[in-house]
């Protein structure tokens, strides 16, 4: 679970740059027409997800997001892996989780946003949603989130690490951590 935004309605470049008389440009635009916060979650056994829409980022909204995966996602516990973000661990938040015993939530380590597997699926969310895009309102912004989570839970698939631990290992520690070398060292 996390969070994107605040998004703005406003427009959001595409890709491509060229440079020479035919480059691509566009107008500046402020984006004071509105903005939004996302709230999403993402499965990465499925690859499937969910999104909710509110106007902050306070307990209120994560709350929401909570009982929205409860709804999206049935079962009977779920394993919540969350940012130390100060809606996740507030008082409100605590409270409802309380009412909700199935719901088991872990919070990543401080400074290790790597870790947390929602981060490269809002990048395709983004680029599937916003990129190359002009929005006037609010309305506009919120439909084309839910036209690319529509598309993406279409088209989705499990979401996989590209590196194994033990390659992770070096390249994050800078090769001060010794080699793992067998399969019961790998949690």
């Amino acid at each position: 679970m996390d969070e994107l935004g605040p998004l703005a309605v406003k427009t959001y470049p595409g890709a491509e740059w060229k440079l020479g008389p035919n480059r691509a440009t566009f107008e500046p635009d402020y984006g004071r027409r509105g903005k939004l916060w996302v709230h999403g979650a993402f499965e990465p056994a499925t690859g499937r997800g969910a999104l909710v829409y509110t106007g902050a980022r306070d307990s209120v909204s994560h709350i929401q997001l909570l009982e929205w995966i409860m709804i999206q996602f049935p079962a009977e516990r779920w394993l919540i892996i969350e940012d130390n973000l100060s809606a996740h661990t507030s008082r409100e938040t605590q409270l409802a989780l309380l009412a909700h015993p199935e719901i088991q939530v872990q919070f990543l380590p401080k400074y290790a946003c790597w870790l947390n597997l929602i981060e490269p699926w809002w990048k395709q969310i983004r680029s599937l949603a916003l990129k190359g895009r002009r929005f006037d309102t609010l309305e506009e912004l919120t439909c084309a989130l839910e036209a690319a989570l529509i598309y993406w839970n279409q088209h989705r698939h499990p979401y996989c690490w590209k590196k194994k631990p033990q390659e992770q290992s070096q390249i994050f520690l800078g090769g001060s951590r010794p080699e793992l070398t067998h399969k019961t060292d790998v949690i």
